[in-house]
């Protein structure tokens, strides 16, 4: 029986990526930079706990010199106001100029600025020193979006395996200074379904998504279904590392988004040209499940059953936001809070709803690789220069207040629900849903 009520958390989009030499920063692009008032607006929105940066490239000037201004003032300011942080470190991006995700001293030198933020704010309890570390993995050296712009599945598996013995060496040394820290650890969680000629790819791919949970709880062992590909690749080590000596997360940190669920189609005539990809032996189209699968389960529940029954592990949706209306921004947040209600209803221990990116986003719409300052707001809209509430603040200090839902939240049906989503040759899951949905 769970006894302590579901909670409101918070996330302001901070990630810092890299593309070529170019950083850029979503911290600065908002403007969140220069107003530390920003808190008080997230506090009043009755917050419990709020996921804060303390990146390593906006902090570590060089090496072994740090900038403590602004992480100082803001993290008094938060202790002031009664909201815990849980600190993050490293948001998509690749560290400071003199290191990537590649370098084989990357986890050592990860650490020693995790021990240094830990010895500056001894007092904080919960850390999320890498964020989604296999998305980074992805978007980096699998995708070749991001800095080191690379298309490998070897180099895929090398920066996973780096950053993940990153988080370990961080946690060591965070505890070193307190033993109480806690690991919630986040991560972008979508299942692939596909036609029958792709389903094997899917079936890797859903075993690939949950490689970075697998290995920090140990579960990276010789007879793990993704070892062979490992020691073929020759880039084992890391997993059987943690396999040995592992650190598993005390949070779950559940991170979906309307495009996380995939589809596999090898009927290429279907799709425009840009979603064509292939794994080398077959083509295939890789699209957003929502467009084409006409039975698609429920993400947020399904997700919380999924996890909770693979791990054991007590979970918080850790980024809950939706680019789109009003609206629909609101569906989609009364959804995620219904879910973790009905999940907690099963025996689910679900901790918390994180309403994300409050301030808003800038440039997702091209994944962080075009530089034309696309906006899509948040809980607050900065379109004005200055934050302003948007209708979603109001069922999140509802949320705040007594945790209810307002009435708002269900009028709308929201558009992944909708037959008109459906933008190529309608597709039913159905008997594939289980085998795809067991890892």
């Amino acid at each position: 029986m769970l006894t302590h009520p579901l909670e409101l958390w918070g996330g302001h989009e901070c990630t810092v990526n890299r593309i070529g030499d170019v950083w850029r920063d979503q911290t600065r692009l908002s403007g969140h930079q220069d107003r530390i008032d920003d808190l008080d607006l997230f506090a009043d929105l009755g917050l419990n706990t709020l996921r804060y940066p303390v990146l390593w490239e906006r902090t570590e000037v060089s090496p072994g010199v740090f900038d403590w201004s602004w992480p100082d003032a803001r993290m008094e300011r938060l202790r002031d106001r009664g909201v815990k942080p849980i600190l993050g470190l490293l948001h998509h991006g690749s560290g400071p100029g003199w290191t990537d995700l590649l370098d084989p001293d990357f986890p050592e030198k990860f650490a020693a600025f995790a021990r240094a933020v830990a010895r500056r704010y001894p007092w904080v309890d919960d850390w999320t020193p890498i964020n989604e570390p296999l998305t980074t993995a992805r978007f980096s050296c699998l995708y070749g979006l991001w800095y080191p712009h690379l298309r490998s599945e070897r180099d895929f598996w090398r920066a996973l395996g780096r950053q993940l013995a990153g988080v370990r060496s961080a946690m060591r040394e965070i505890r070193a200074v307190n033993p109480a820290a806690r690991l919630v650890q986040t991560e972008d969680f979508g299942r692939t379904w596909g036609t029958g000629p792709c389903l094997d790819q899917a079936v890797y791919e859903n075993r690939r998504r949950l490689a970075a949970w697998d290995g920090l709880t140990g579960r990276m062992t010789p007879d793990h279904p993704l070892m062979p590909d490992l020691r073929r690749l020759g880039v084992e080590g890391p997993f059987a590392s943690l396999a040995d000596e592992p650190c598993p997360p005390q949070v779950l940190g559940f991170n979906h988004y309307v495009t996380s669920d995939r589809f596999l189609d090898h009927r290429l005539e279907h799709y425009p040209s840009h979603a064509h990809g292939g794994n080398g032996a077959l083509a295939y189209a890789d699209v957003e499940a929502v467009r084409i699968v006409d039975d698609l389960p429920k993400p947020w529940l399904d997700g919380f059953r999924l996890l909770w029954e693979r791990y054991g592990i007590p979970i918080a949706a850790t980024e809950c936001h939706l680019a789109c209306t009003p609206g629909d921004q609101i569906e989609w947040l009364g959804a995620c809070w219904s879910a973790a209600l009905a999940a907690r209803a099963e025996g689910i221990p679900v901790l918390a709803v994180t309403p994300w990116a409050l301030l808003g986003s800038y440039d997702w719409d091209s994944l962080l690789t075009a530089f034309g300052h696309a906006y899509e707001p948040g809980v607050f809209d900065l379109s004005s220069g200055t934050p302003k509430p948007t209708p979603l603040a109001a069922l999140v200090r509802q949320l705040g207040r007594d945790g209810r839902a307002t009435a708002e939240a269900g009028k709308v049906e929201g558009w992944w629900r909708s037959p008109d989503r459906l933008i190529y040759p309608a597709w039913s899951v159905g008997a594939a849903s289980p085998r795809l949905g067991s890892p």
